[in-house]
């Protein structure tokens, strides 16, 4: 599986990382190149300096021939713009974007983009560990 991910903070070296060392293809993007040395000198994918909802830079990650994207940056509306070029324009099939404002959600499932809300999730996680049972 070919997978394009843009952002790479935490969320998606980790995530380049992983898919990475479960066989799979991937290519990262992000406009910062010094970001890329979060994924370490053994990643053999590719890595591209650009902005993640322009086509030339989604051509260049391989975008015509993904089977996923996932847009993890730090910008919501950057997340939601390139994971629906990614779906409308080149038509991945399994997209997801990842948001800080969970009141964005809905517009964003309405708009047909699933999400996560790292917000309620982790907020969702602490209340569980601080009220148990």
């Amino acid at each position: 599986m070919h997978v394009v991910i843009m952002g790479c903070g935490r969320v998606g070296s980790t995530l380049a990382v992983d898919l990475e060392k479960a066989g799979h293809t991937v290519a990262v993007i992000d406009q910062n190149r010094e970001a890329f040395r979060r994924l370490g000198a053994d990643f053999n994918g590719r890595t591209i300096a650009g902005v993640g909802f322009d086509r030339d830079t989604l051509l260049e990650a391989g975008i015509e021939k993904a089977d996923a994207f996932a847009a993890v940056s730090n910008g919501d509306n950057s997340n939601i713009l390139a994971a629906r070029v990614a779906r409308e324009t080149f038509g991945v099939g399994n997209v997801v974007a990842r948001i800080y404002d969970p009141g964005r959600a809905e517009i964003y499932q309405r708009l047909g983009i699933p999400t996560v809300a790292t917000v309620l999730w982790t907020t969702d996680q602490i209340m569980r560990r601080l009220t148990p049972s």
